[in-house]
């Protein structure tokens, strides 16, 4: 059942959602070649339960860590573990969080050291057809619409869409209806009204759409080896333009300095 958020509620969902954004902040600090994505994982429990917050992804659906941290061509929902960063890699770090009963979801894939100019680039695609997409998340718009402007900004680089995973609703569980998918049919999809909180997750490939689970029963990974880059922000749909509940701004504070 889908289930429409009153201002109070999304104002609650905005502060489990800031707190994602300063953990991810945080986490950025620390990342560099030598760190394992353990020690990343273990930076980011702590933090988030000093600040009064409880791991979302840790034991759902049985899943072991705070993060999900996935590695050049890990596209989602890889387990930390003894695994050493590099200089050249990219990680894409997905958290959850809950405070008060309230989730908040984010993701940011981050540079290793230097990275190549074209994993760069894929990063930069996948991140714009994320704000892209967030453009549309306007009441009386459709869904499809969310999902044709993701599709089409990662496509005019080259790159392709991940099918098999999509974004979601978002509130008193992790994940609630409806699906959001990144690729699509504008004027498609469930129209969205004011109150709807989702979140929207480009993940976006440099070779082929197809992926493959590894036998730890979790990991994603692209089915050539490619690199896969995700980005993801919960977004209110309001009138005239989406309230966007999470922000990318202290990671890229901790980026720029680094």
């Amino acid at each position: 059942m889908l289930y429409l958020k009153t201002d109070e509620e999304v104002g609650l969902l905005k502060e489990s959602n800031m707190l994602v954004s300063r953990t991810l902040a945080v986490v950025a600090s620390f990342i560099k070649p030598g760190i394992t994505t353990l020690y990343l994982d273990g930076i980011a429990e702590t933090f988030i339960r000093d600040n009064g917050g409880i791991p979302a992804f840790k034991g759902y659906g049985g899943f072991p860590a705070t993060l999900c941290t996935s590695v050049n061509e890990e596209v989602v929902h890889g387990i930390p573990s003894k695994y050493v960063l590099r200089e050249g890699d990219i990680i894409s770090i997905d958290c959850g969080v809950i405070i008060n009963g309230w989730y908040g979801d984010s993701a940011y894939t981050f540079p290793v050291g230097e990275i190549s100019g074209e994993v760069k680039r894929l990063l930069t695609y996948t991140k714009q057809s994320l704000e892209d997409g967030v453009k549309e998340a306007v009441a009386g718009n459709r869904v499809g619409d969310i999902s044709h402007a993701v599709q089409s900004m990662a496509e005019s680089g080259g790159y392709s869409v991940v099918r098999e995973l999509v974004g979601h609703g978002l509130g008193k569980k992790l994940h609630e209806p409806p699906e959001v998918p990144n690729y699509g049919k504008r004027g498609s999809g469930m129209k969205m009204e004011k109150g709807l909180v989702i979140c929207i997750e480009p993940m976006i490939n440099m070779g082929r759409k197809e992926t493959v689970q590894l036998r730890d029963g979790w990991t994603i990974r692209t089915i050539d080896g490619k690199p896969s880059a995700h980005f993801e922000y919960a977004v209110a749909v309001d009138k005239g333009k989406a309230d966007v509940l999470t922000t990318f701004e202290f990671i890229e504070e901790v980026l720029n300095k680094m």
